[in-house]
């Protein structure tokens, strides 16, 4: 059997398959670990949350796979100056979160909806922002043209795919949260620090390719 770390297109769909858009996009799961959490995060995360979609890109390149993120505009109300996958708010015309997804991600970094070819699906995740995210997998050729919205995106980077599933590279850190610590991963990758709910994001994609 191939190493996770070995994985190509052909085999990122194989263990995507079977993933699907659930027909609630607030039907979300807590992680194991949340009943540690200080109570205060946990009404933000189980109250009245609002539906969103993320898309992560994975750029199909010769060699290997990589994950395309973005850096958020330092001044945006929500996750400002932060690293997270493009995405946003469901809004009433989107047929789906998928479409959400795709939406957002043309609109702050220009790839278009036919240039993505949706694999698979992760659960909805609950925020502290109070939003449930879908998170939708998407394969994308190698030298697509970005056309980056500065009001959103200062810019854009790719983490290699190898790099995520090698588990040395994952650190495990402590946040202090609503006044409680609580234990969460991180990356670190040319200069670049991943953390918080898109970490979380990349953990659950990345347990799905181990499994």
């Amino acid at each position: 059997m191939a190493s996770p770390k070995d994985i190509d297109a052909e085999k990122l769909r194989q263990r995507l398959t079977g993933t699907a858009l659930r027909d609630d996009p607030l039907d979300v799961e807590l992680p194991a670990d949340s009943e540690r959490w200080p109570a205060g995060m946990l009404e933000n995360m189980t109250g009245s949350l609002k539906p969103a979609g993320v898309l992560i890109p994975v750029i199909d390149h010769a060699a290997e796979l990589s994950i395309l993120l973005t850096q958020r505009a330092a001044d945006l109300k929500h996750h400002a100056g932060q690293v997270s996958f493009p995405g946003g708010r469901m809004e009433a015309h989107d047929a789906d979160i998928t479409e959400t997804a795709l939406r957002e991600t043309y609109e702050e970094i220009g790839i278009a909806a036919h240039e993505v070819s949706v694999i698979g699906y992760l659960q909805p995740m609950p925020t502290i922002t109070g939003y449930a995210v879908t998170p939708v997998v998407g394969l994308i050729a190698a030298g697509v043209e970005l056309t980056i919205d500065r009001t959103e995106v200062d810019y854009t980077f790719e983490v290699p795919l190898r790099f995520l599933l090698e588990r040395s590279n994952r650190r495990l850190v402590e946040r202090e949260l609503h006044g409680k610590k609580v234990p969460m991963v991180e990356f670190h990758y040319a200069g670049e620090r991943i953390w918080g709910a898109t970490a979380y994001m990349l953990m659950q994609f990345l347990k799905i390719l181990e499994k």
